[in-house]
């Protein structure tokens, strides 16, 4: 891969990065990564997500250091909260 295709790469990723209150951990979610990655299809993007934490766990990974579950509220009009990873 080119370093200019990198770069554009990193900075999608940049774009989208979270980081602790205590700045000590960089994150992502899920679901802002899910269109970078080219799914369009939560459902598919999910099967992706559990096959990564199968493999982290059998290379003697701990899931919970790597995957955390997460909720958010989203504004609709019924206030309920969606899945994010």
């Amino acid at each position: 891969m080119d370093e200019k295709k990198i770069g554009k790469l990193k900075k999608l990723f940049d774009d989208v990065i979270h980081i602790s209150e205590d700045g000590a951990i960089e994150f992502w979610y899920a679901r802002e990564l899910q269109p970078l990655l080219g799914y369009s299809r939560w459902e598919n993007f999910e099967l992706v997500i559990k096959k990564a934490m199968i493999s982290c766990e059998n290379a003697g990974g701990n899931v919970n250091d790597h995957f955390r579950g997460v909720t958010k509220m989203i504004k609709f009009e019924c206030k309920r909260e969606i899945k994010r990873v």
